[in-house]
């Protein structure tokens, strides 16, 4: 059964004390609420704490926050090094740094992925925190992509740490940028983002702090495996996607007005329930600097 993030609030569940952050687990290794924690006004030992316990975790939720922007973008900071808001969409009347998931304005994210994964450096880490909510529906859920690798058959696990993904942004994003960009995206990675080029990244990455190997492809913007037939990459992916999103491998989040959540891009994959009809539902979400992905077979300097 999935995990709901208020249920564990209703219910009580493990708390995990460190110095500097108290927190209720939603799970043995995925997801926390962490508690008496003002994001405006963090010591830096809170800083460090919040990201040790995101890379152990994967998903952070806090409650009764009161920041804006700046005071996200700061935060940030604090965290690592914030990035565009993304790399094609227009920020608007927000900054640069922020980008507006504004369901009036087809911003919705309901299917499974992993943010902007159609860039040689994904982001490492988003921050997400709540403006408007819609009355009812409007969950995220979040999957554990470690817990799932860690969960395959042995010979599937062997199987899939020796292949490659492409991952293209065009279906998602490409009419946006031809059209309502005119071809001219924003600066991301020193440069000016002026087309969709797909890239390639293991299917299995391991994780840069932890060591632990996830599963990285998603329905998002995976667009197929590298060097198998067309027939075995969708046969391989399906089976993959299915198994990563189980009810097991899967947190979800009930928003309420205050909320932030912040989550490790290298280890999880989300989806936004797009659920409440007309109702309007408003998101500001920032990213910090990732770098590119290695997978078993690549090797560390």
């Amino acid at each position: 059964m999935t995990v709901s993030s208020e249920q564990l609030l209703t219910t009580g569940a493990v708390s995990d004390e460190r110095p500097g952050l108290r927190l209720t687990k939603l799970g043995p290794r995925f997801g926390a609420i962490v508690h008496d924690i003002d994001l405006g006004r963090l010591d830096d030992g809170q800083v460090r704490a919040i990201r040790a316990a995101l890379v152990e975790h994967k998903v952070l939720f806090l409650h009764d926050q009161t920041i804006d922007d700046a005071a996200q973008i700061d935060f940030g900071r604090r965290l690592g090094e914030v990035t565009a808001g993304h790399p094609v969409h227009d920020s608007g009347d927000v900054a640069p740094e922020v980008y507006a998931l504004d369901s009036q304005d087809n911003g919705f994210a309901d299917v499974w992925h992993t943010d902007v994964t159609f860039v040689q450096r994904p982001p490492a880490v988003s921050i997400l925190r709540a403006l408007v909510l819609p009355p009812h529906g409007g969950d995220t859920n979040w999957a554990d992509s470690q817990l799932a690798y860690d969960s395959l058959s042995p010979g599937l696990r062997d199987y899939v740490d020796t292949l490659t993904a492409v991952h293209d942004g065009s279906r998602e994003f490409g009419y946006y940028l031809a059209q309502r960009r005119k071809g001219r995206g924003n600066v991301w990675e020193g440069e000016t983002f002026t087309d969709l080029v797909p890239v390639e990244h293991p299917v299995v990455r391991v994780h840069p702090e932890s060591g632990r190997k996830g599963l990285f492809v998603n329905p998002g913007f995976t667009s197929h495996i590298a060097g198998v037939s067309a027939e075995e990459s969708r046969g391989i992916l399906d089976i993959l996607y299915a198994h990563l999103t189980k009810p097991e491998h899967v947190v979800r989040h009930r928003w309420r007005q205050g909320d932030v959540a912040l989550w490790d891009n290298r280890a999880t994959s989300h989806y936004a329930n797009r659920d409440y009809g007309d109702a309007h539902r408003v998101m500001h979400r920032i990213t910090l600097r990732g770098d590119i992905p290695v997978g078993p077979s690549t090797g560390r300097d």
